[in-house]
C-alpha cells in the first residue's frame, strides 16, 4: 500500500479512485543526496488507510539496509466498506546495491489484484536508467496516452526506492532540509515528478514503536508522460496544493520514510498513517575469514 502499484497501477474511475488516491501518492517520497556508507538499519511498519475517518485499507512495509545491499517490500489491500465495492490487494518490492553510501536500485516488481484482473509490473534498472520493463497482461494501446520515450526512462527512480528519502550531511536528518527535494519516477507505465517543500515539524507517536519528531512536507505531483491528460484523477492530483507527507527516520541511517500522508479528496480527507513503526540500527557485518 506504499507505492503506486499496491492498490492499482491504473487510475480507475468511481469507487476505485478512493484507494488509488491513497496509493498513487504513497510513492511520493522523494530521493536525493547520499547516505553515509556506515548507514545500516531496519524497519518493520504497519499502516492503515482511511477516507473521511473511515478505515479503507491496511498494509505493511519492511525495509532492510545493509552495508552493500538493500531491499524494501510492501503489501496491502482494501478493507471494510471499500472492500465490498473494489476488493483489491497488491505487493511491491525493490532491491539493489549500496555503492559509496548511495542506494542504487537494480530491480522493482509490483502485482495488483482487483475483482477484474491481476496485473504484474517488472522493471530492471542500471544506475538510474531503465534497462527493461514489462506489464503483464500487456495493456491496450490508447492513442490519447502521452508516449513515454527512452529519454523519459533515464535518470529515474522506481516508486519503491523513491520512497526512501535520503538526507545528506551530518546533522539531524529529521529537519527542514529534508524537504528540499524533487525526483523523477517511472512506475512501469507513467513517468512523473514529485516535489517537496517544507511546511513544519511535528511529534508523532505510533501505537507501537516510534515516538519522536517528523518533518512535514508539502507534496506536489507533476505528470510527465505515460498518462491520459483528460483523466479526472490526473487533473485532480496535479492541481492539488494541500497534500502533506510526514517523514520519520530509519534508526542507524540517514534515511527517512513516510509516517503519514494526507490527501484531500471530494469525498473527504484521505489518510495513510503508521500504526506500528518499529525500527532499529543494524551492526556492520563481520567479514568472513579463511
Amino acid at each position: 500500500m506504499l507505492t503506486t502499484s499496491l492498490f492499482a497501477q491504473k487510475l480507475r474511475p468511481a469507487h476505485a479512485r478512493l484507494s488509488v488516491w491513497l496509493a498513487a501518492l504513497c510513492g511520493l517520497a522523494l530521493a536525493s543526496g547520499v547516505v553515509p556508507a556506515a548507514a545500516q538499519g531496519k524497519l518493520e511498519a504497519q499502516y492503515e488507510a482511511s477516507l473521511a475517518g473511515i478505515p479503507v485499507g491496511k498494509g505493511a512495509w519492511n525495509i532492510d539496509i545493509q552495508d552493500d545491499v538493500f531491499s524494501a517490500a510492501a503489501a496491502g489491500g482494501t478493507s471494510g466498506l471499500l472492500k465490498s465495492f473494489t476488493g483489491g490487494s497488491g505487493t511491491g518490492a525493490s532491491q539493489g546495491r549500496v555503492i559509496n553510501g548511495a542506494l542504487i536500485a537494480t530491480g522493482y516488481q509490483a502485482s495488483t489484484t482487483t475483482q477484474k484482473k491481476t496485473e504484474e509490473i517488472r522493471i530492471t534498472l542500471d544506475k538510474g536508467n531503465v534497462k527493461d520493463f514489462a506489464i503483464s497482461p500487456e495493456p491496450p494501446v490508447d492513442p490519447d496516452r502521452i508516449v513515454v520515450t527512452e529519454a523519459h526512462r533515464r535518470g529515474v527512480w522506481d516508486p519503491m526506492t523513491a520512497s526512501l528519502l535520503r538526507v545528506p550531511g551530518t546533522g539531524d536528518p529529521v529537519s527542514p532540509e529534508a524537504c528540499h527535494n524533487a525526483a523523477p519516477i517511472f512506475d512501469g507505465r507513467m513517468r512523473y515528478e514529485l516535489k517537496l517543500d517544507f511546511k513544519r515539524m511535528e511529534t508523532v507517536k505510533a501505537e507501537k514503536g516510534y515516538k519522536g519528531p517528523v518533518v512535514v512536507c508539502a507534496i506536489y505531483f507533476v505528470p510527465i508522460a505515460g498518462y491520459i491528460p483528460d483523466r479526472p484523477v490526473i487533473k485532480y492530483l496535479a492541481a492539488q496544493r494541500n497534500m502533506e507527507i510526514a517523514f520519520a527516520p530509519i534508526a542507524g541511517t540517514r534515511i527517512l520514510v513516510p509516517f503519514w500522508l494526507k490527501v484531500p479528496t471530494p469525498l473527504g480527507p484521505a489518510m495513510l498513517e503508521a500504526t506500528s513503526f518499529i525500527t532499529a540500527p543494524q551492526p556492520p557485518r563481520v567479514a568472513k575469514t579463511q
